[in-house]
């Protein structure tokens, strides 16, 4: 496990990059299958990383809690190297209801993990739905952490991701900085 803090090259206002990925529920998902929804937060995860883990019950709240918000998790690790990360084992978290996510998607190819820049699990995207004459029917408002409590064993004292989603869906300016993601970085294949 290597600690590595989240950099990606993404800005505030650039168009969330598309996807067409398959998910647990054996569809094929994309972007415009959340136009539906106000806010999306696009977060890569993974199954076997304790960074990831220890933020899996607040995705499970942002994912249930607001009914605005789709929150999109896409895993893009090594599967061979990382067994617990296969799409059997996300399929099987699913089906015994312990993550309770609008949707989890493989990212076999790594390519969506590339164009967002992700680096680590996890690494949360929130994106605010666009007008359809957009580029990308989503648009990168806020690239941070999920709360502020940087390692797997400590509670969090401030939902930080909480409080920049209902401010998107109230359309009022997220009331928190921005400070990388920390966690395992992505296990890249052939690297």
């Amino acid at each position: 496990m290597a600690l590595v803090k989240s950099d990606s090259e993404l800005a505030v206002g650039d168009p969330a990059p598309s996807f067409s990925l398959p998910a647990t529920n054996g569809k094929e998902h994309g972007l415009s299958d959340y136009t539906d929804y106000q806010a999306l937060l696009v977060v890569f995860t993974c199954n076997h990383c304790p960074y990831a883990k220890a933020k899996e019950d607040e995705l499970n709240y942002l994912s249930t809690h607001y009914s605005d918000l789709a929150v999109v998790a896409v895993n893009p690790n090594d599967a061979t190297e990382y067994p617990e990360d296969s799409f059997s084992r996300m399929k099987e978290r699913v089906a015994n209801d312990e993550l309770r996510y609008t949707a989890y998607l493989r990212d076999e190819t790594q390519e969506v993990a590339k164009s967002y820049g992700a680096v680590c699990t996890p690494d949360p995207f929130l994106c605010r739905r666009q007008e359809v004459s957009r580029a990308s029917p989503f648009e990168i408002v806020f690239h941070s952490r999920i709360d502020d409590a940087t390692s797997p064993n400590e509670s969090p004292s401030r939902y930080e991701m909480r409080e920049a989603v209902e401010a998107v869906l109230s359309d009022e300016p997220i009331p928190v900085e921005q400070k990388p993601s920390r966690g395992c970085s992505i296990k890249w294949v052939d690297q």
